[in-house]
């Protein structure tokens, strides 16, 4: 009888232990889930801040326009990249012109800002709209100064030739739609663009 008590709680004790283990196993399983989430959260967060800077492109241009109403100008820009074939961006202008159509020929300079956005295309090639506003310092047919804001509509497109890296060499022709009287170029007159982009 002694031998049968004494198994018997021998056997209660084993089981004590062993169901102790268990909820120890369990409580570490429990914390080494409720760990993992914060380390993802943690990893996710350069991902998340790096994928945001992949979405930015920056870069500029050089422009020129040649004949009796030469210009030559530099443009930054910025842009950021909604969609992957779609991007909305600002642009800084400033130009230094040569105009030639009066008796005297009379050099200035110009400066301005637009909106613009991109649809890119697989090949790539991408189209391009633009709205601008430009400060001009205008002359009349007597010589006399004049500084007033041209609005233009641009519509046009590029193309796009990787150089290594995130760099590509931009390549643009665009015409103004809107064609204000007070434009001092002619109708349907093509602006040529060429310049560097990082990120496009």
């Amino acid at each position: 009888m002694k031998l049968i008590l004494l198994s018997a709680l021998i056997l209660v004790f084993a089981s004590a232990l062993m169901a102790q283990d268990t909820i120890s196993s369990v409580q570490d399983t429990i914390k080494v889930e409720q760990v993992k989430p914060a380390e993802e959260t943690q990893a996710s967060k350069p991902q998340a801040s790096q994928a945001w800077k992949n979405k930015i492109y920056f870069g500029g241009y050089v422009n020129f326009s040649l004949g009796n109403y030469a210009m030559v100008g530099i443009e930054p820009m910025v842009g950021y990249k909604l969609l992957p074939f779609l991007s909305l961006g600002l642009k800084l202008r400033y130009d230094y012109i040569s105009d030639k159509r009066y008796s005297e020929t009379y050099n200035t300079s110009n400066y301005g800002g637009s909106l613009f956005a991109r649809i890119n295309t697989k090949r790539r090639i991408y189209l391009h709209a633009e709205y601008a506003s430009y400060n001009y310092e205008l002359f009349d047919e007597y010589g006399e100064l004049g500084r007033e804001w041209i609005p233009y509509l641009f519509l046009g497109g590029g193309y796009s030739q990787p150089l290594g890296g995130r760099t590509s060499l931009n390549a643009q022709i665009l015409f103004d739609v809107l064609l204000d009287d007070r434009s001092p170029y002619k109708k349907w007159e093509p602006f040529y663009s060429v310049g560097i982009s990082v990120g496009f």
